[in-house]
C-alpha cells in the first residue's frame, strides 16, 4: 500500500548497559540492561503509554528489546523484534575499550574516529553500510504503517543514523547531538523521507534517580527518590 499520511515515529534508545559505562564497545553482542538501565526502561514506559503507539519494533539485542518489552507491557503490545535494527557491527573491536582500541589498534582507532566512511574493524560494518542498513529498515518499517505512531527501540549508534537521515547531516560530520540511554526522539515519515520533530527527550529520568534496592522498574512501577540531578547519559 503506498504511503499517504505521515508516520509518526518515536526512536528510543535502549537503557544503560554496564558496557555503556565502561566505554567497552558492544555492537552486536548481546549485552544486556543493568539496574539502572532497567529502571530507565521502566521510566521511558511510563512516558510514552499515553503516545497513542500502534506497533513496537525492537532489535533483537537484549538490552534493546527488553527496554522495548518494558514499553510494550505497559501498553499492551506484543514487541515485533527486527534484525535491521541492531547496532553496527565492529567486528574485532567487541568487547573491547575505548582506550585498549586505540593501544591496540591505533590506526584503526585513528580512522574510526575520523568517520571513515569506508574503514571497517576486521569484522565489521563500514559506515556507509551501517547507515543504508538502518535507514532502509526504519523506512521499511514507517511505510508499513502510514498515519500511525511507531515506536523503534534500538541503539546509539541507530539514533545517530537516523537523526543523520532526518537533519539532512553528512554521514561524515562529527557529531554534536545526545545519544542518551533511554531518550525519546520524534520524527516524521513521508515518501519524502525522515523529518526531525524533536530529539533527546529525557524529561522522563530528570530529577529522579534509580533506588538501588529496588527490582529495576521493568514490568511494574519503579521506585523513585527524589534528586536534583540527570540520570541519563550519552555513552
Amino acid at each position: 500500500m503506498p504511503q499517504t499520511e505521515a508516520t509518526r515515529i518515536l526512536a528510543i534508545r535502549h537503557g544503560e548497559t554496564d558496557w555503556n559505562v565502561g566505554t567497552r564497545i558492544q555492537g552486536q553482542l548481546d549485552v544486556g540492561l543493568n539496574d539502572k538501565g532497567r529502571w530507565q526502561a521502566g521510566r521511558v514506559a511510563q512516558a510514552v503509554a499515553g503516545e497513542g503507539i500502534h506497533v513496537i519494533y525492537a532489535s533483537d539485542l537484549a538490552r534493546a528489546f527488553d527496554t522495548a518489552q518494558a514499553i510494550g507491557a505497559a501498553i499492551g503490545i506484543r514487541v515485533r523484534p527486527d534484525v535491521g535494527l541492531r547496532e553496527r557491527g565492529f567486528g574485532c573491536f567487541e568487547g573491547e575499550t575505548w582506550a585498549a582500541i586505540e593501544a591496540n589498534f591505533p590506526n584503526d582507532s585513528s580512522r574510526w574516529r575520523a568517520r571513515d566512511l569506508e574503514f571497517a574493524p576486521d569484522g565489521g560494518e563500514t559506515l556507509r553500510v551501517f547507515y543504508a542498513r538502518v535507514v532502509a529498515t526504519a523506512e521499511r518499517l514507517a511505510a508499513a504503517h502510514p498515519g500511525q505512531t511507531v515506536a523503534l527501540v534500538a541503539h546509539g549508534g541507530v539514533m545517530d543514523c537516523l537523526y543523520r537521515a532526518a537533519a539532512r547531516i553528512d554521514l561524515a560530520a562529527p557529531r554534536t547531538w545526545q545519544l542518551g540511554n533511554a531518550a525519546v526522539n520524534r520524527l516524521l515519515h513521508t515518501p519524502d523521507g525522515f523529518t526531525l520533530v524533536g530529539w533527546s527527550d529525557t524529561s522522563h529520568l530528570d530529577g529522579l534517580v534509580h533506588d538501588e534496592f529496588s527490582d529495576g522498574g521493568i514490568g511494574g512501577a519503579p521506585s523513585l527518590s527524589p534528586s536534583t540531578d540527570k540520570v541519563g547519559h550519552a555513552a
